[in-house]
């Protein structure tokens, strides 16, 4: 018998497939992973057979009997899906792979710097002076970025030596370069509309970082054609080295132009 197009529907959408998952819990460990397929599974619509495995030694069962050696595990139909990422890609999910790039970190930052900016103009200014917007947004970029690196400096330098020229002559400029980021960022912060002279123990360390950064991404990308991971979201990064690299530096070498030409100019 041929099924009907909305019995087709149904089983291929989940409503009438059952999953049995097999995840770890107990009393010390909560497996993430196993929260993360149940949730799945019931977004999908699918009646599930949920299988906690609370001791060691069930697990440890459980895995050589159906000779795994990761939990959680997902059954759909009798047929062994996998784990968490198997599943993922079963419903036509993405999941990176080792070595794969993604721009969703920075896309995250500077969502987020984008969206803090336009609080504090909208809260602090009459209007909406769009430069002004820009400049908030552009030191909370740095800012934020700069948190990133300091997350895990060993890891940032580990990364940020495989381009950067300053660097590689001289590795303790690895090692201050956030330090660097975040104080221009911060000092920006407190700068941007006072018109203070102290911009001039800001500005140059901004313009000096981001000519040695910019140079040296383009170098390497433009240039060189590597094909590197970016450090600029801090260590362990799969961020492509590439324009956003670039843009940072661009950003902090005009930034810091910027705020010496209008120092000059008042």
């Amino acid at each position: 018998m041929i099924d009907g197009p909305d019995t087709a529907r149904a089983k291929s959408e989940g409503s009438e497939k059952t999953a049995s998952l097999y995840r770890m819990v107990m009393p010390g460990h909560l497996c993430p992973f196993g929260l993360k397929s149940l949730s799945m599974l019931k977004r999908r619509g699918y009646r599930i057979d949920d299988n906690p495995l609370t001791t060691r030694e069930g697990t440890d069962a459980f895995m050589h009997a159906h000779g795994v050696e990761t939990t959680p595990q997902t059954f759909i139909d009798g047929k062994r899906i996998g784990g968490y990422s198997d599943l993922k890609e079963h419903f036509g999910y993405r999941v990176l792979k080792e070595g794969e790039t993604t721009y969703t970190p920075v896309i995250a930052i500077f969502a987020s710097t984008a969206l803090m900016a336009l609080a504090i103009v909208l809260n602090l200014y009459q209007g909406f002076p769009v430069l002004t917007w820009l400049k908030w947004f552009f030191v909370g970029s740095m800012v934020a970025l700069a948190i990133q690196k300091l997350q895990d400096l060993e890891g940032f330098v580990n990364g940020f030596l495989g381009y950067d020229l300053l660097a590689q002559r001289y590795v303790p400029y690895g090692y201050a370069y956030p330090f660097a980021e975040l104080y221009t960022g911060v000092g920006m912060m407190a700068l941007i509309g006072t018109g203070s002279a102290l911009v001039w123990l800001v500005a140059p360390v901004a313009i000096f970082i981001g000519t040695v950064g910019g140079w040296s991404v383009f170098k390497a990308v433009y240039i060189d054609k590597r094909e590197l991971t970016c450090a600029c979201v801090g260590g362990g990064s799969n961020v492509p080295l590439g324009f956003i690299s670039l843009t940072e530096n661009l950003v902090m070498l005009g930034m810091g132009l910027w705020m010496l030409a209008g120092q000059v100019a008042g």
